[in-house]
């Protein structure tokens, strides 16, 4: 007797009914999350509708995190050259060819673009619409000339750049992230309004490919980090020949024929570009939230910890649901809405192990509580550090710049990690699971890792919680009266 046949893997595709696409999923927004709730809900057996108005891949891929640390791998690759005297490799001053660095961003973005494009989710059994999404009301959306109703939508429309309402500033113009990558020359001086992360890593990055660059910034850069890892990133940015103006406020932005000037509280800076990375915005105009029932604030949709909206069958992820603004958030936000939405299960989101990374030079990178957070709510706080100068591997690459800090509450519980080093965004991820599981400190200090690797700067600062009590007199003791009574 014959095998009966496996059931069919075709996808389950949205169908037209009375003038209406019925489905039951619709995803306003083609960028990281959305993308990954559409793609995962065709292929649980969902029937999907994605609709994007802009470029598929959202700000991910075409102006955000791809082309950023594209740009960053170029800078590094500069900075290898003229560093590498330090290893007794002696090399002249690199010629940078800004227009090759140019075509290298935006090779990378095409490699990756296929995987994000129409034609693929199509292939999967998505009806991709691309244009604007607006609702009609609490179950119709209407984008393309086309009314969709679905059982549930998701709304991950992600956000832009903010721009200060700064004087001058409008008519004088600016760079953001969604415009510097299309620079085919270089600034000879670029200046950066903002220290957070983008500016960071974008003044560092162009300092390197030769520009000079002053990042301005009104409270101190990279305020969300330890302080000790953030001391380590200035260090290597002033080393590099950046110039932060810190604790200064910008008066007025004025432009002329020969550049852009920013006028600070008693003093004024003078450049040929500036680059504006002062925050993001949600993007929310324009969908007709309030026909839809959907409630919202200035930092986004309100939701949830279901990430379900004041609607409840319409979802929001990522930037647009006022939140951490990361691109694996975004990701993670497509996991829980996909156990919601699909199979009814309550998800919650939980950002106890949330992670996030700044790609300087050294890198900075950060899970959990910060100790500030942590004695904040109430935690027994203790601290534990270990510097990647003791550190062999770090030692061989001549990268001993930096260290690792561990912030437990009671009984050895992990409750936060920053990392500041080589490679720091790599090491993080051990952290990030230990603080999701629910580990504590033993479990790291236990682990075998490979020698020599930087991975042990993890192992040996989770060592250092029981140093004290491991060489300390009781030890002695115990090892005195056990060695005298064995045979």
């Amino acid at each position: 007797m014959a095998s009966p046949a496996p059931p069919s893997l075709e996808p389950k595709r949205p169908e037209h009914r009375g003038g209406v696409l019925h489905a039951d999923l619709c995803i306003i927004g083609a960028g990281s999350g959305g993308l990954s709730v559409a793609a995962g809900a065709v292929q649980m057996g969902a029937s999907v509708v994605l609709v994007e108005k802009g470029e598929m891949g959202g700000d991910c891929l075409n102006t955000g995190c791809v082309p950023s640390k594209a740009l960053i791998a170029a800078a590094h690759a500069s900075h290898a050259v003229r560093d590498g005297h330090r290893f007794g490799v002696h090399a002249p001053e690199p010629e940078i060819r800004f227009g090759e660095v140019h075509a290298h961003v935006h090779g990378v973005i095409a490699a990756i673009a296929p995987h994000d494009s129409v034609e693929r989710f199509a292939g999967l059994g998505v009806h991709v619409i691309q244009a604007a999404a607006r609702f009609l009301d609490g179950q119709t959306v209407e984008a393309g000339g086309e009314k969709i109703r679905a059982r549930r939508f998701v709304i991950a429309t992600g956000s832009r750049a903010a721009v200060p309402s700064i004087p001058g500033l409008a008519e004088a113009g600016c760079l953001t992230n969604e415009t510097i990558f299309a620079l085919q020359q270089r600034p000879d001086h670029l200046i950066v309004i903002g220290g957070g992360p983008i500016g960071i890593e974008m003044a560092q990055s162009f300092r390197r490919l030769g520009s000079q660059v002053t990042v301005i910034e009104a409270f101190g850069i990279l305020a969300r980090d330890e302080p000790e890892a953030v001391e380590v990133v200035r260090a290597a940015l002033l080393r590099d020949g950046v110039t932060l103006l810190e604790k200064r406020g910008v008066q007025e932005v004025r432009r002329d024929a020969d550049g852009i000037t920013v006028l600070l509280d008693g003093t004024s800076v003078r450049g040929t570009h500036l680059l504006v990375a002062a925050g993001r915005r949600p993007n929310l105009e324009n969908l007709g939230l309030e026909a839809a029932g959907v409630a919202v604030s200035p930092k986004g949709v309100q939701v949830d910890a279901r990430l379900r909206t004041s609607n409840r069958r319409i979802f929001a992820i990522g930037d647009v649901a006022g939140g951490p603004q990361f691109t694996h958030v975004a990701g993670y936000h497509a996991g829980i809405v996909i156990r919601n939405a699909l199979f009814g299960l309550p998800a919650k989101v939980d950002y106890a192990a949330l992670p996030w990374v700044t790609y300087a030079d050294p890198e900075l990178a950060h899970a959990g509580l910060t100790e500030a957070e942590a004695r904040k709510a109430g935690h027994a706080v203790q601290v534990l550090t270990w510097s990647f100068a003791m550190n062999d591997r770090a030692q061989a690459e001549r990268a001993t710049d930096g260290l690792a800090k561990i912030v437990l509450g009671a009984k050895g519980r992990i409750l936060g990690a920053t990392i500041v080093g080589p490679r720091a965004g790599e090491l993080i991820g051990a952290w990030c699971l230990a603080i999701s599981a629910g580990l504590k400190i033993g479990a790291v200090a236990g682990a075998m890792l490979p020698y020599p690797t930087l991975s042990e700067i993890s192992k040996r600062a989770a060592g250092s919680y029981y140093t004290p009590k491991l060489f300390g007199p009781l030890t002695r003791r115990i090892v005195g009266f056990v060695q005298r009574i064995l045979p």
